[in-house]
């Protein structure tokens, strides 16, 4: 941000907003966004983000925010996607999904499921585009009608499954409460 101060010179200043419904500050645009959605919902609102990678294991205000949405909503479901889907070739975008709650002590989340749509998959924007057909195993693991009966794909027997959770334990035992989960077939937490 430029702007000019008392003496009438040209200042820069790096733009960093400062709300009070805010968890936390920083002058990363993803992590405010996630703040800036999660405020305009309703008390029982629901939403689905697409955010890139750096948003699940950033320190310092992302691993404000990432904890205070594990406390806050009930953070259910996150969607790995491809290389270059929604951002710039290179960047790894993400589907984070959740339900906004009433104020409580309680924590909301109590379990994350992740889908890995990522691992040995690969689209370009014009040979090989991304389709609703390429999401339906997603959604169907989503199961949409009622996403408390869902079923993992992946386990120690059957490793090639895209689909798993982890608990709300496991994930802020991880450094930085990282929800950067890469692999299915990763049993590491």
């Amino acid at each position: 941000m430029t702007f000019t101060n008392s003496e009438g010179e040209q200042e820069t200043d790096d733009l960093t907003y400062n709300r009070q419904d805010f968890w936390a500050t920083t002058s990363n645009k993803q992590l405010n966004f996630v703040q800036h959605i999660r405020t305009m919902l309703k008390t029982t609102g629901r939403t689905a983000i697409v955010v890139p990678d750096n948003v699940l294991f950033e320190g310092g205000a992302g691993e404000t925010i990432r904890r205070k949405l594990l406390q806050n909503t009930d953070l259910h479901t996150i969607l790995r996607l491809p290389t270059g889907i929604f951002y710039a070739q290179g960047v790894k975008a993400n589907v984070i999904f959740f339900d906004n709650r009433p104020a409580s002590k309680d924590p909301q989340t109590s379990q994350v499921w992740f889908f890995d749509y990522r691992t040995n998959v690969h689209h370009t924007l014009k040979q090989k585009p991304m389709t609703y057909g390429h999401l339906e195993e997603f959604i169907a693991c989503y199961n949409p009608d009622n996403r408390h009966e869902r079923r993992a794909t992946w386990s120690e027997e059957s490793s090639e499954g895209r689909w798993r959770s982890y608990s709300r334990e496991e994930l802020l035992s991880r450094d930085k409460a990282s929800l950067d989960r890469n692999r299915p077939i990763d049993t590491a937490v």
